[in-house]
């Protein structure tokens, strides 16, 4: 990458500080693609941000720069990296390839004066128990929690009703109604979103943090109480450095690779010490987590939960989207998860659901970063939160943006909500093509309706709509996991 790369992300990341409320991005034409109207607007990891500085000529670059934030090791399968998902792509060794596989010699703690609570890796340590007496430093501060019903930055406090679009135009808001009561967690990561500038990221949350977790998890607090601890992942910008600027790799500071990992864990022991447990009865939770989240979520079933039956029995679902799940050829289980299989019913619990979507018309070729494990054996799963058990469905989605005009501007004005849906628009089956395994989507549009005919979510053809994985079935992700809460407490 030509000039300096960390400095081009910085101005990615800074664009998500427009509000919801705020100014209005690009507008997309009546019969144009959501998303993607001249001016452009670079939507990292479906953070929903507005009025990017990125126009559509260089979205190349920037899927160079973003592109290595999810090569960085959240491949499911990938145990000695756990910083951001991978590229899926298992025969060619990319750029991307070689940045996720240089590691620290010694630990960067970018948060300068805060001491690392969790300094050591778990790689190689035996699963462990729930701890009731677990404390974690970090984590007992309200301000390290985006969202957290015992005290957070009130990341998922946002509006989160829904404007439902119909084909001839007319709009009707469903309102959000939290869960009063719900017997059930639910624990998020976020992908790589940072616009931190330093080696790993702080603690201290910037606008794309709070906005990627308000457009993919705040849904879910109509289902489920909501924790979503902040950790230290590796940013944009410092896997940007790896392709620009002008000084050598090897004079760079380097990420702490494994301080991601050892965040969440911390947060994730904290948890079942301080707020799993209710009333003597511990709480079924369900693991959420987008690309590089999906990763580190990944690699902590694999060592805390997978192998500990006391964990495991807490496990209502994992939904890990974004980042390949290895498992056998044609088989639900082993692989990545020795005892956690594939959700292949509604009503099953203890399971996982994993999925990269890509376009029917745009299916993955050799080098797409997802549809296969980055290494091993096996294939990546497939399950379709829409259609478990097989075949083809309508996806529900609730898109996290209010900027783009999706029908006539007289009646887009009528759109104040944070989320919007346009039913029947769009339909999704999980397919094998080509030796990879992904969720296929069709597009529905209509040129002789009033909506607008495409989405948006693609960046370069082998990321395929990952930038939209999530809000693209956002409410059929919700609807399983309220079913799965009856299973559980059942």
């Amino acid at each position: 990458m030509p000039g300096d790369g960390a400095a081009l992300v910085q101005r990615i990341g800074s664009a998500g500080g427009a509000s919801p409320g705020g100014s209005t991005g690009c507008v997309a034409q009546r019969r144009g693609a959501f998303g993607s109207c001249a001016g452009g607007v670079v939507d990292v990891d479906g953070a929903g941000r507005e009025d990017s500085p990125v126009p559509i000529y260089r979205r190349s670059l920037v899927a160079l720069v973003v592109t290595t934030a999810i090569a960085l090791g959240a491949c499911g399968s990938d145990s000695d990296t756990a910083s951001d998902a991978t590229s899926d792509d298992a025969t060619s060794e990319t750029a991307a390839d070689k940045a996720a596989d240089t590691t620290s010699g010694a630990g960067v703690d970018s948060s300068a004066g805060k001491e690392k609570t969790s300094a050591t890796s778990a790689k190689g340590d035996a699963a462990a128990t729930i701890d009731p007496a677990f404390r974690s430093e970090t984590y007992s501060v309200a301000e390290h929690w985006l969202c957290n019903p015992a005290g957070d930055l009130g990341s998922c406090d946002v509006d989160r009703d829904l404007t439902v679009i119909a084909p001839d135009g007319s709009t009707t808001v469903e309102k959000f109604v939290a869960a009063a009561d719900p017997n059930i967690d639910c624990f998020y990561v976020y992908p790589t979103i940072s616009s931190d500038t330093t080696p790993n990221a702080d603690l201290n949350p910037d606008n794309s943090e709070t906005m990627t977790v308000a457009s993919q998890f705040s849904r879910f607090g109509s289902v489920c109480r909501l924790f979503a601890p902040v950790y230290r992942q590796v940013p944009l910008a410092a896997l940007a450095g790896a392709f620009g600027g002008p000084s050598p790799e090897s004079s760079r500071p380097q990420p702490d690779r494994e301080l991601p990992y050892n965040d969440v864990r911390d947060a994730w022991r904290h948890y079942l010490a301080t707020e799993n447990e209710v009333d003597g009865e511990r709480r079924g939770v369900v693991l959420v987590g987008h690309s590089q989240g999906a990763g580190v979520l990944s690699r902590l079933i694999r060592e805390e939960i997978d192998p500990n039956e006391d964990q495991r029995a807490l496990l209502v679902s994992a939904l890990l989207v974004g980042a390949a799940v290895r498992v056998p050829a044609g088989a639900d289980v082993g692989g990545d998860f020795a005892n956690v299989p594939a959700c292949r019913s509604v009503g099953q619990t203890g399971c996982v659901v994993s999925y990269a979507s890509f376009r029917s018309t745009a299916p993955p070729t050799e080098g797409a970063f997802f549809g296969r494990p980055r290494e091993g054996d096996g294939e990546a799963l497939c399950t379709n939160p829409a259609a478990l058990g097989g075949g083809s469905a309508e996806l529900e989605m609730a898109l996290a943006d209010r900027s783009r005009t999706l029908v006539d501007p007289v009646a887009a004005a009528a759109i104040t909500t944070r989320f919007v849906s346009m039913p029947g628009l769009l339909s999704g089956e999980c397919v094998s093509k080509g030796g990879y395994n992904y969720l296929e989507v069709t597009v529905h549009g209509d040129p002789s309706d009033a909506r607008v005919d495409d989405i948006g979510g693609d960046l370069t053809p082998p990321w395929g709509l990952h930038l939209v994985d999530m809000q693209i079935e956002m409410d059929n992700l919700v609807a399983l996991v309220r079913a799965q809460a009856t299973a559980w407490r059942t």
